[in-house]
């Protein structure tokens, strides 16, 4: 794993943001796994600013998220659809229909989570996978468990996940308690992964993900097996983690 050094959130999500537009830049047609959550809203900032100087065509690059609340439509202003169009496609020149996020009200989840899976393939998989890690060492929704689930699931959401989300409902009572989500499997057959973390609350788990034992307990450790990782973490997130 490569770890970037950023000095602070700005710094990070400008970071982060040079890495995805170098990946649109050089192959405009390329497949992009993407996140939700706090920690990428100034990644799509810097990445919406470029698109508007001009810097970057996003008109055939195809996008695929890692996770969807069950339960919540795509007009839902919680949802995880609704944070894309918000935070980045309504504001530059992509295809909606390029753009895929599971379907949280899917009935027959088995099948839609496995043709989820197809589609990502179907696509070559992810040219670039960007990732946000949870307190607990998440990634998508993958949660802290016995072992590494392959295949995009239904998860049942940790206590710690949904304190941490309930700041974005209006009660706790609010948060849904399961969510849709790509599989360790998925996720690591991305040509390259970008995992951004800011934050001391995230200092245990980045130094889990890049220095503890490769454990399902830590989902995100699994990484440390990805042949092209990048981490983009501020000093805070890397307090925790060897100098050099």
């Amino acid at each position: 794993m490569r770890i970037i050094r950023a000095k602070n959130y700005d710094d990070m999500s400008h970071k982060a943001a040079n890495i995805i537009a170098a990946q649109v830049t050089l192959k405009p047609d390329c497949v992009l796994g993407l996140a939700t959550g706090s920690t990428p809203i100034g990644t799509y900032k810097n990445l919406v600013a470029a698109y508007e100087a001009g810097d970057l065509d996003f008109s055939q690059v195809k996008t695929y998220n890692l996770d969807e609340y069950r339960g919540l439509p795509g007009d839902h202003d919680q949802s995880y659809r609704y944070f894309m169009n918000v935070n980045l496609f309504d504001h530059v020149n992509i295809d909606k229909a390029n753009t895929h996020v599971p379907d949280g009200l899917m009935e027959d989840y088995e099948a839609a989570c496995a043709a989820y899976d197809a589609a990502v393939a179907a696509a070559g998989h992810q040219d670039l996978q960007l990732l946000g890690i949870g307190n607990n060492g998440h990634i998508g929704f993958n949660e802290p468990c016995d072992s590494f689930i392959k295949g995009t699931h239904c998860v049942d959401l940790t206590e710690s996940t949904i304190q941490a989300n309930s700041r974005l409902f209006d009660s706790i009572d609010d948060v849904p308690r399961q969510a849709y989500t790509m599989g360790i499997g998925t996720i690591m057959a991305a040509k390259s992964v970008l995992v951004i973390a800011n934050g001391d609350a995230k200092a245990q788990a980045v130094h889990d993900m890049c220095f503890g034992p490769i454990v399902p307990t830590c989902p995100a450790s699994i990484l440390q097996l990805h042949p092209n990782c990048v981490v983009v973490a501020d000093e805070a997130a890397l307090a925790l983690c060897p100098a050099e």
